[in-house]
This record gives C-alpha cells, structure tokens and sequence, in this order.
C-alpha cells in the first residue's frame, strides 16, 4: 500500500530531479568554525599520509606482498576520504545544511560502500598473507606471487563494487517521504533509510545482507586466519621469535579492529534503535580519524615503511643539493 507523505517516484525523471538536504552540523552553530579547522587539518594530513606511503610504494623496485597491499590500502584512503570529506566541509560551511541531487546522494553511497567494502576485503587478503608469511614459510614466496596479489587486489575491488551496486540500487528504489532532510553529513545507508516511508523491515534485508558479505564473511575469514597463526606462534619455542613473529601482525590487527569496530556499530542493528547525533559522532571517527590512523600506524610500526620513507627522503635531499 501506498504510504501517506510518501513521494511517489513512478518514473526517472522524477526521481533525477530530487534533491536531498544534507543538515550536516547545524545544530553545533557555536562549534562550526572550530569543527571546520579541525576537519580540514585531518583532511589534509590524512591525504599527505596516505598519499606519501602510496608513493613511496609505488617508487619501490621490489615490493613483497604486504606493501603491494598498503599501496592499496593508501589509494582506497585517499578515495575514501575524498568521497565524504569534502561534503562534510561543506555542511560546516553552509548554516542551513546543503543540499545534493538524488543521483548524487546515490552516486556517493555506492563509493563509500565499495570503497569501504574494498578496504574489508583488503584486510581478509592481508590476513591470509599474514597466514602464509608465519604458518607456512617455505611455500610463502611460491604462493604469494605477484599475479595472486593482482587478482586477489581485482577480486576484492569488483566484489565490493558489485555488492555495493545492488544495496544502493535497492535503497533508492524505495518510497521516501516528503521530508527529503538527512540528518547526516553524508548519505549514509541507515540516515537514507530514515526517511523511507515504509513499516516493515523489508527495507532492512539488502543492507543485513550486504553486511553479511563485506563485514561477516570477512572477519570470520580474518579470524580463521589469526586462529591458525596463534597455534602456529604456540609451537615457537623461542620467545624472541615469537614476539618477531607476531609483531608483524600488529599492525594489520589495529587496523582490522578500528574499521570493523565503528562499521559493526554502525551497519549491524535495527532501524528502530537509528540515533542521529550518535551516528554523525561514529561516522565523524571512522571517515576522518580512522584514515589518519593508518598511515600512522604502519608508518611507526612496519620497518619496510620506515625503510622506504627514509629511502624517498634522502633522494630529496641528494634532488635537493644537486
């Protein structure tokens, strides 16, 4: 049945034409400038960070595994931040929230879902490299080769987009009601589905399942993986050894627990228990500081990083005095 205040969409060109208003931050008027400064700092130091590891990767002759998946990593950063950022800017900008097409509004969910599945899908493949590298050591360099990473990169990047394509597709296909305000600064899956006039739960089941396929299935498989690396890491004998070997799982398991700890928070629950400002504070975490905290993390924490920046360093200086 047709729902009351609901805006009927039976055709394109109708729903082309709709436009959505983002309300941002507005209810922190006295905040605004402060949260614009500190935004746009992050902003800009997330880009710096990530973009320095991804070029210094890329400037890299030999690149095992693990960097050859960083790099990745850095350019679905990149994209990530650029995807969402901005907007939120804007909204700090503009008093009474700003607004974006229909398409638009569609256009930026599907990239923050692909390029978030992407990164989920990435930490299960640097998971299983992980798995090689310490539970099978011999086979690792034959296993491992440079053509598996290139598929292993493709498959996680298609699949994401795919997934993404069809949560987005179903999202916006429903009826939304005639207040077109999203209570966000971005349009997020659960801040869109707000504004569906529908009762049921039905609504609900594409993202459930999209959750099952990006953040479920992943982290059972980064689990497994880590399961066998514990038993593996029991039969050491050497203390030292042990703590060299887990040391180099430090860093992947930080990132693993930031991201999928704010996206279960987020995706994993009812419609009924959507809290607004709660939803802007996690979203804030994990679409601004999450991505300043990778670089960070594996640049303090990963040798060949430190090594590679060193490296780009000096060249500059020697670029320089030359």
């Amino acid at each position: 049945m047709p729902c009351e205040g609901c805006m009927e969409r039976d055709n394109m060109s109708t729903g082309a034409t709709m436009d959505f208003l983002l309300l941002g931050f507005s209810e922190l008027l006295r905040l605004r400038v402060l949260l614009f400064l500190i935004l746009l700092i992050v902003h800009l130091v997330t880009l710096a960070g990530n973009m320095m590891i991804f070029m210094a990767v890329v400037m890299e002759p030999s690149r095992p595994p693990m960097l050859f998946f960083l790099c990745q990593l850095s350019a679905i950063e990149l994209c990530y931040t650029l995807v969402i950022v901005p907007k939120a800017l804007l909204s700090l900008v503009v008093v009474d929230g700003s607004t974006i097409s229909f398409l638009g509004c569609a256009a930026q969910m599907h990239l923050f879902v692909a390029l978030g599945g992407a990164e989920c899908f990435l930490l299960t493949a640097m998971s299983y490299d992980r798995y090689m590298a310490i539970c099978q050591p011999l086979r690792y360099a034959a296993v491992m080769s440079e053509g598996l990473c290139l598929r292993l990169a493709l498959t996680c990047g298609l699949g994401a987009f795919a997934v993404a394509l069809g949560l987005t597709a179903a999202v916006f296909r429903l009826p939304f009601c005639q207040s077109r305000r999203i209570n966000h600064y971005f349009c997020d899956v659960p801040a869109v589905l707000h504004l569906a006039c529908t009762q049921s739960y039905t609504p609900e089941l594409p993202l459930l399942a999209a959750c099952v396929l990006l953040l479920l299935l992943p982290f059972l498989l980064i689990l497994a993986s880590y399961v066998c690396i514990a038993v593996a890491l029991l039969h050491i004998t050497s203390s030292v050894g042990r703590g060299k070997a887990f040391s180099t799982c430090i860093s992947h398991l930080a990132i693993t627990l930031l991201h999928y700890g704010c996206a279960t928070f987020i995706y994993i629950r009812p419609k009924s228990s959507y809290s607004p400002a709660r939803d802007k504070a996690v979203s804030l975490v994990y679409t601004t500081v999450t991505p300043l905290m990778y670089p960070l993390i594996y640049s303090l924490r990963n040798k060949e990083i430190r090594g590679i920046l060193r490296k780009m360093l000096r060249r500059k200086k020697i670029a320089q005095v030359n």
